[in-house]
């Protein structure tokens, strides 16, 4: 399993420095559960971010991992004092393996209600296999395939025991890759929440002429016009090391700052996605083929 798994891991640029075995012990080692900010709590692992948002009617789950480390998730929602019984609502950034293959045993064992963006909704219910990219390559790019309850759409809301999240399609990675935004009171304070959903131009992408996906360069245009319009104090994403989380939980002291706020990071993140997204465009269209892993 771990093979196979680092070779996904490379397939879908989970670390774009690192070698893939490392990806792979990233992607399956324990992280602490911690507190966020309000409501939102982190309970993923070292290498992938799932959320839980805690309401009065139940929470929310913000991805679901992979079906191996689940058990980290449910160990982490327990230590931070909350059941993962309930959960009532799941959600995802985006409709890849490492987000989403432990999503039909969250349905099955909680109940919870699963949202996906419109354009994901094929992928998620054939379980991986009418990804664009990924397909027809198995192995790990596959996943039990679970119904969605319901289809959303770019600005849809999701309201559960007074938290309302709002999802923005900010497509490319998937073709319904969603960013998540919410607002919460801080201090006194609102603070805007970003979960990044991702902006990676991944190893293999065409961004030229890809006949499965025509719009691709395009949307991924439309995402950094998205992302870049959208306010942001407290910035988060569907993976830690967009917003440099080893280094930022390091921070997290009693009655301190909370680092997770960070305008300025997001903003360079953004602008950085952005540059690389456009360089790797400008040498597709020069005749370059497409990075690889």
């Amino acid at each position: 399993m771990f093979r196979t798994f680092a070779r996904a891991a490379t397939l879908l640029g989970l670390v774009s420095v690192a070698p893939a075995a490392h990806a792979a012990e990233d992607y399956l080692a324990p992280f602490p559960a911690h507190h966020v900010i309000a409501n939102i709590y982190y309970v993923g692992t070292k290498g992938q971010a799932n959320y839980l948002i805690t309401t009065p009617k139940g929470n929310i789950l913000v991805n679901s991992g992979l079906e191996q480390t689940l058990p980290l998730t449910k160990k982490s929602i327990a230590a931070l004092g909350f059941k993962y019984a309930d959960t009532k609502v799941l959600l995802i950034s985006h409709a890849h393996f490492d987000h989403d293959a432990g999503s039909a045993q969250v349905v099955k064992e909680t109940g919870a209600k699963y949202e996906v963006m419109d354009a994901d909704v094929g992928v998620v219910e054939s379980g991986g296999k009418t990804d664009f990219q990924y397909g027809d390559k198995g192995g790990e790019n596959l996943y039990p395939p679970v119904k969605v309850a319901r289809t959303l759409h770019d600005g849809d809301t999701v309201d559960l025991g007074g938290t309302v999240l709002t999802a923005h399609k900010t497509p490319g990675h998937t073709k319904g890759c969603t960013t998540w935004t919410m607002d919460v009171q801080d201090g006194g304070k609102t603070q805007h929440v970003v979960i990044v959903g991702s902006p990676n131009v991944n190893p293999g992408y065409v961004l030229v002429g890809n006949k499965k996906y025509p719009a691709i360069a395009d949307d991924y245009k439309k995402t950094f016009q998205v992302l870049k319009a959208l306010p942001a104090d407290v910035f988060l994403g569907a993976h830690g090391d967009y917003y440099g989380l080893p280094a930022k939980y390091a921070k997290l002291k009693p009655g301190g700052a909370n680092p997770f706020i960070d305008q300025a990071g997001y903003k360079a993140y953004v602008a950085e996605r952005q540059d690389t997204f456009e360089k790797e465009l400008a040498r597709q269209k020069a005749g370059g083929g497409p990075k690889q892993p």
